[in-house]
């Protein structure tokens, strides 16, 4: 795939420079770590001193404040040293458990841990996940109670990455029981601290990483060691779900591609009924199959990537990603297997923990099925999100997180906005736009607000009189879309915006509200 639109030069080379890094340290050892069921701590101090546990973070912190895609290079990489146990840890470390220190702890905090974890010396998990509370974040039962200048902590987590040999936990707790989603909160609790335990999982797949139940038994957590503000911990990780599941996304089509890359060598070698097998129509079509969706999904992924990049918080297209690619990645590696015979099935081919591996793609960092339904909720119920900054006061106990993000008022519920500040709006878009050249009318009920820009500049009235183009619409329609909620292709698609008049005029509305 043709990637200069996406990856520069220095990319490039940087993607160079970790293969070549890879390939020293890393892949002479995946077979033996596998056995182990453990990755050597010292490893990590070597991927910090070049730079890779902090690509995308601040200089001051150790970090290289690199764009994104060096970051997806970094996620492409490590996903193909053929080995899913060793991609997580450090995708752990740097995609779903540190963010959120970076971005909403204290100065104390970054000095403590972010910088430790971006140097390789201590390593981070992420402790959401309860045993009986997976989604579900509004009903975790891990407590956290403030007495004095601690926060004292009970409760349990299951399914936590890096939470046997990781050295800190970015732990959700529930600081107000009563308030649901309201009343959770982020902690970080030294893994080694007094009445943290932990059991070692095994696990179908993931051999070389370390995955835990971790109980808290009466843990004393200083007050210092809370992330951003209390009770806001649900809406900062509604904030940071999105990059986990891109980072997810990115992995599974470069676990994919690896694993028909390594499939077609083996077809070009193996004979059967005196051909190789790669020429026997069947398995060609297969191949030609998975080719065009690697192609395709890895070319949509890029585009969320560009979106993450642009700042845009793009839970549809994220959740998108992550459907499709730990999807294909499933499929891929199941086919894959199949081109190998019996011997896909011996774990001396590594398509066999290709295929082990990549089964847990679908379930963590959401299901497929809570993929779907945050998908269905966007396309069909027109649910509209945005960054998740202050708390709902209408979050009861029981509210799944599977949205990952605060709903903004649509069509179903109203966005309020009295004619008055309609007009301002219109007003104010008008005056930094340039003249229209003709009339338009936004007809709203009873109401209308036209824009006259047949003149030097456009003037806005609210007078009742003909246009070139009249524009029915519902104020609340009208509302989402002055507020960017409501695009107005899709608003004239399904039918919320009505035309009379002038088509060429209406179709200058999309100008009009950018």
């Amino acid at each position: 795939m043709n990637t200069n639109y996406h990856f520069t030069e220095e990319h490039n080379l940087f993607r160079e420079g970790l293969r070549d890094f890879l390939d020293r340290e890393v892949q002479p050892n995946i077979d033996q770590w596998e056995e182990d069921r453990r990755i050597p701590k010292e490893l990590w101090r070597k991927f910090g001193e070049m730079g890779y546990l902090g690509l995308n973070y601040p200089e001051e912190y150790g970090g290289m404040n690199a764009d994104f895609f060096f970051s997806v290079v970094f996620l492409e990489e490590i996903a193909r040293c053929f080995s899913g146990g060793f991609m997580i840890t450090p995708s752990v470390q740097q995609y779903m458990a540190t963010p959120y220190i970076w971005k909403h702890g204290s100065d104390f905090l970054k000095e403590k841990y972010l910088t430790k974890a971006i140097a390789g010396e201590w390593i981070a998990s992420i402790a959401i996940t309860e045993p009986g509370a997976g989604s579900d974040v509004a009903n975790i039962q891990t407590r956290a109670v403030r007495e004095g200048d601690h926060y004292v902590v009970n409760g349990a987590k299951t399914f936590i990455t890096n939470g046997y040999y990781g050295d800190f936990l970015v732990t959700v707790v529930k600081t107000d029981p009563d308030k649901g989603t309201g009343g959770v909160s982020l902690l970080v609790i030294d893994r080694q601290a007094e009445g943290v335990s932990a059991r070692k999982l095994k696990k179908l797949g993931w051999h070389s990483s370390d995955t835990a139940e971790l109980n808290f038994d009466d843990v004393r957590v200083p007050v210092e060691n809370l992330i951003g503000e209390e009770n806001m911990g649900f809406y900062y990780l509604m904030g940071g779900l999105q990059v986990e599941r891109l980072a997810g996304a990115i992995s599974a089509v470069s676990g994919s591609r690896l694993a028909l890359e390594y499939a077609m060598q083996y077809m070009s070698e193996r004979e059967a009924f005196g051909r190789p097998i790669n020429k026997f129509q069947v398995l060609r079509h297969r191949v030609a199959q998975m080719s065009a969706e690697i192609e395709s999904t890895q070319a949509f992924i890029y585009h969320c990537a560009r979106l993450h990049t642009r700042g845009e918080y793009a839970v549809k297209e994220c959740s998108m990603a992550k459907l499709l690619a730990t999807e294909l990645s499933d499929k891929v590696t199941y086919q894959c297997l199949q081109f190998f015979g019996g011997y896909g099935y011996m774990e001396e081919y590594k398509i066999a923990r290709m295929f082990r591996d990549s089964r847990i793609g679908t379930i963590g960092g959401g299901t497929s099925e809570i993929m779907r339904e945050i998908i269905a909720k966007m396309v069909i119920d027109e649910h509209q999100y945005d960054h998740a900054k202050q708390p709902k006061p209408t979050a009861v106990a029981g509210e799944a997180a599977n949205d990952t993000t605060i709903q903004l008022p649509n069509k179903k519920n109203g966005i309020h906005m009295n004619f008055n500040e309609v007009v301002d709006a219109v007003k104010s878009r008008a005056d930094n736009a340039p003249p229209l050249g003709n009339t338009l009318k936004f007809k709203m009920g009873d109401e209308q607000v036209i824009l006259d820009g047949t003149g030097d500049k456009n003037t806005v009235s609210t007078e009742d009189r003909d246009a070139d183009c009249t524009i029915e619409i519902s104020k609340e329609d009208f509302g989402a879309l002055l507020k960017g909620d409501l695009n107005p292709m899709n608003a004239f698609m399904s039918g919320k915006i009505k035309v009379k008049g002038d088509m060429g005029v209406a179709m200058k509305l999309q100008s009009l509200l950018s």
